[in-house]
């Protein structure tokens, strides 16, 4: 089939089935008023709309359903001033609820959406918009019927609200839930059903036959209609949601036409409009209830369904993580803010021989430790029982009411790795100390030599002696320089870190006193230092220093002949426990593509530029502030020249608040903690 002719032949379809709903309702018609008692045109005119509202066949759809309404009520005896307004209260009924339900339930089928109904608040939205449209509708349908026959009915305006709610409610409700089951029965051989369900469904067809037809059929003047609720209740609680829409719409129909036929409980009463009432509020009830319990069920399997799976995650998740803790090498402890143990891995219970407690751990040096600190270590050294050394770090978990905050710790055998680094410190001692040696004797050497063709009178073959002596006291200060720095990489790599509270701004005082004091003994510029808020750290106090030391030295170096060094240090809050550390300079900057490899081993990114350095110091830094933890990136200053940002750990306990920031040989004050450039680029 064409997509072309799959519209006018659903059109066609669609108003087919309204002409016989409408047809059928047409011959329930109240003596005198002309309105139908029951109107399950309105319902097939929802469904029918559903699926062309947001279309361009919308209007044909609508066409279709006014000529088949004035045909039907013309047919039928209707005057044409009626029809025309039945017509017009029946399109404008089925938009209200559409609009309504597209702006309530915009993410299901009919409203916008592509999901089915399946919730119990999208019933009670969608029973609010039909109660709603059809109040629209019987303010044109009642209205018309006054003004023709010039008496004014409430109980037929009631009727009308009745009879197009209920049929909105159920035969909407039937469309909405067949528009995602009607693909699945075409596949009807591949559905399997088990034997018992089967039987459950013919026996809930076969009781609902007998009960209705005992509680309508046979006139025994008993009020049964209600007890047969019960049925309804049965459905809504076993089986599937659809086919409880199509039980509670069959038996609806069971009822009004006994009732119509004048038998059943309701057809005792003498006007035709209160029975009409009765009968479809019945109707109402048995589709709201069947519908609710229903709904409400396949909510509860989802949600039961939902936690069942996400139990099982969660089982695996931790069935997962207890592997991946028992299999460790690393000993792991859960332990509460008093340090008592209240989980252990086998690799733990290994290192301290129990479950729980720390016999025999001290420090590296024999000191005793105390164990309840040990929730707030971080890359704390500890000597064992059995003499192995053991770096701690620990993490905070979250907070229990009964213990307060929990901390899990990390127990990892750094022994081997404490004997190369001790090896290690050791060699690269001798080494420097065995070159330092000779190449103490080539200085002094080397200064002898100056002193001689200083005083010597002058002689054709000294000439260019003196440069030749200025170039190896030149290359003997490199090799110093050299032999420092990589003491110095050494050190910052391998060397113990002992973290404790450091007064920043007494160090940075300290570090920018010096270098103009150096400055000022050499008759060179004098730098400028403008200081902002510092905050103290935790961390290694020389390491620390070494690195503030490196970046105010690259600061002072990298600057543009003839122009003064301005440099400014601050810090600012980073993540929570540490702080931004910040220097920035108004040098010369780092080349474009170079801001990350600046940190790496021997790197300079001015090698062609006259400044000295072994580019090591920039590797230095970037050692020492990862190995507190924290992070060092390089960045342009805005106003030229380059920032150095580095985080550290803030101060556990700091002091009281530091006074306004200082500046040395400088006015002004620039703000916390922004930044500055790199070493030896």
């Amino acid at each position: 089939m064409s997509k072309r002719a799959w519209p006018v032949l659903r059109t066609v379809g669609f108003a087919a089935l309204y002409v016989a709903a409408a047809y059928a309702g047409r011959l329930t018609v109240m003596p005198g008023t002309n309105l139908s008692l029951v109107w399950p045109a309105a319902g097939v005119a929802v469904v029918w709309f559903a699926t062309s509202v947001r279309t361009r066949w919308a209007y044909l759809d609508a066409g279709a359903l006014v000529a088949v309404t004035l045909l039907v009520n013309l047919t039928t005896g209707a005057p044409l001033v009626l029809a025309v307004a039945f017509a017009a209260a029946n399109l404008i009924q089925v938009w209200v609820f559409l609009w309504l339900f597209g702006r309530l339930c915009p993410h299901l089928w009919g409203g916008g959406g592509a999901k089915r109904l399946e919730h119990t608040g999208e019933l009670w939205r969608l029973i609010a918009a039909a109660a709603a449209s059809t109040a629209v509708g019987a303010a044109l349908g009642p209205t018309a019927v006054w003004l023709v026959s010039g008496q004014y009915s409430w109980l037929a305006t009631t009727v009308w609200l009745t009879r197009n709610t209920v049929s909105i409610v159920l035969i909407g409700t039937l469309g909405l839930r067949m528009a995602f089951v009607w693909p699945a029965l075409r596949r009807w051989r591949e559905i399997r059903v088990p034997q018992w369900r089967v039987s459950e469904y013919t026996a809930l067809i076969a009781a609902s036959a007998l009960a209705y037809f005992v509680a309508f059929g046979v006139n025994h003047g008993l009020p049964l209609a209600f007890p047969l609720l019960m049925l309804t209740v049965w459905a809504g609680l076993r089986l599937h949601t659809t086919f409880v829409v199509l039980h509670d719409l069959c038996v609806g129909t069971a009822a009004i036409l006994f009732t119509l036929h004048g038998d059943g409980p309701f057809a005792d009463i003498p006007s035709y409009g209160v029975r009409a009432l009765v009968a479809q509020a019945f109707v109402g009830m048995v589709a709201v209830v069947g519908l609710a319990i229903a709904l409400n069920r396949d909510e509860r399997d989802a949600l039961v369904g939902r936690l069942s799976a996400a139990e099982q995650a969660a089982s695996r998740q931790a069935g997962l993580m207890s592997a991946i803790v028992e299999s460790t090498d690393d000993g792991l402890d859960v332990v509460d803010p008093a340090g008592r143990v209240l989980l252990r891995n086998p690799a733990a219970l290994s290192l301290f021989g129990g479950p729980t407690g720390y016999a025999g751990m001290t420090l590296p040096d024999g000191s005793p430790i105390d164990e309840s600190a040990l929730v707030a270590a971080h890359g704390l050294d500890v000597r064992v029982g059995d003499g192995r050394i053991v770096q701690v770090t620990a993490a905070e978990l979250g907070f229990d009411p009964g213990t307060g905050h929990a901390a899990v710790l990390m127990f990892h055998d750094v022994t081997a790795e404490r004997r190369h680094r001790d090896e290690l410190a050791a060699f690269a001692g001798v080494v420097a100390h065995d070159l330092l040696n000779p190449l103490t004797t080539v200085d002094g050497w080397a200064e002898d030599l100056a002193d001689l063709l200083e005083k010597a009178p002058p002689h054709p073959a000294y000439a260019g002696a003196e440069r030749s002596v200025d170039r190896i006291r030149r290359s003997a200060a490199r090799m110093r320089g050299l032999i420092t720095d990589l003491l110095g990489y050494t050190t910052a790599r391998d060397g113990e870190i002992n973290p404790q509270t450091v007064d920043l701004r007494a160090m940075v005082n300290d570090i920018t006193a010096a270098r103009v004091d150096l400055a000022t003994a050499a008759g060179t510029p004098v730098p400028r230092f403008e200081l902002g808020e510092l905050a103290p750290l935790h961390a290694d106090p020389a390491l620390i220093r070494q690195v503030l030391d490196n970046l105010v030295s690259n600061a002072v170096k990298y600057t543009a002949p003839g122009a003064t060094a301005v440099v400014t240090i601050g810090t600012a809050d980073g993540a929570p426990g540490w702080v931004e550390i910040v220097v920035a300079d108004n040098g010369i900057g780092i080349p474009p593509g170079q801001h990350e490899a600046v940190f790496d081993t021997f790197h300079r990114a001015h090698r062609a530029s006259g400044y000295t350095g072994t580019g090591l110091g920039l590797a230095i830094c970037k050692r020492v502030v990862e190995r507190h933890g924290g992070t060092i990136v390089a960045r342009d200053d805005p106003g030229g020249g380059t920032r150095i940002c580095f985080t550290m750990p803030a101060a556990r306990n700091p002091a009281a608040p530091q006074q306004h920031p200082e500046t040395v040989l400088s006015a002004g004050i620039l703000e916390p903690a922004t930044s500055k450039r790199s070493d030896d680029q």
